[in-house]
């Protein structure tokens, strides 16, 4: 991260609105939408996603582009993602999440703080968790509330919101897709609407 970015991050911190730390949202809202989000489903194998970091004035800071490998032994999910920001710089971090129940998840990296938590609901997963975030020579502790949004054809739309103190830093944004072939066999395509009239 970069000095500038730094001293946005700081701005932020410092003049930002309190926000709790905590999304209104709740997982069970979304229990009847579909397609069904199961992740071990979705991350096993290769999955590219596009993202940026936008900091609480709206300005965009970083952009980004990550490949992911996913592998499921059917209790371990691990998820390795090689990220290469617009700066040049590159980044790996590899995810490891147990399933503790059919709808619960924890896992763990190398800089999460503590054990993250996350449970899934219709086509919605809600992910929380602590963060050693690097920012210039320094490295803050941060908030990640995440939620992720399955949608047909195997698009999967994410939104991080990140705080620090309970003050909003920021907020991640990406978009995941899956290879044709892989996508099809997660989520049929949606249905082509007819141009022709009924009779």
């Amino acid at each position: 991260m970069n000095i500038r970015t730094a001293f946005v991050l700081f701005i932020s911190l410092v003049f930002g609105s309190v926000i709790g730390g905590c999304s209104n949202m709740n997982i069970e809202d979304f229990e009847n939408s579909q397609p069904e989000f199961v992740l071990e489903d979705y991350f096993e194998g290769r999955t590219m996603a596009w993202g940026l970091f936008e900091d609480r004035f709206g300005q965009v800071q970083r952009q980004f582009v990550v490949t992911i490998d996913g592998t499921w032994d059917g209790t371990t999910l691990i998820i390795n993602e090689d990220f290469v920001y617009n700066d040049g710089e590159t980044e790996n971090r590899v995810w490891t999440l147990t399933k503790t129940d059919e709808f619960s998840y924890q896992g763990t990296t190398e800089n999460s703080v503590g054990i993250a938590t996350g449970t899934r609901s219709g086509n919605a997963f809600n992910w929380k968790y602590d963060f050693n975030l690097k920012v210039g020579d320094d490295t803050w502790k941060v908030k990640f509330d995440d939620w992720m949004f399955l949608q047909p054809n195997g698009v999967l739309l994410n939104k991080a919101t990140v705080t620090r103190w309970g003050f909003k830093l920021g907020t991640v944004y990406l978009s995941f897709s899956k290879p044709v072939a892989q996508a099809a066999v997660i989520q049929p395509a949606a249905p082509e609407l007819s141009l022709v009239a009924s009779q």
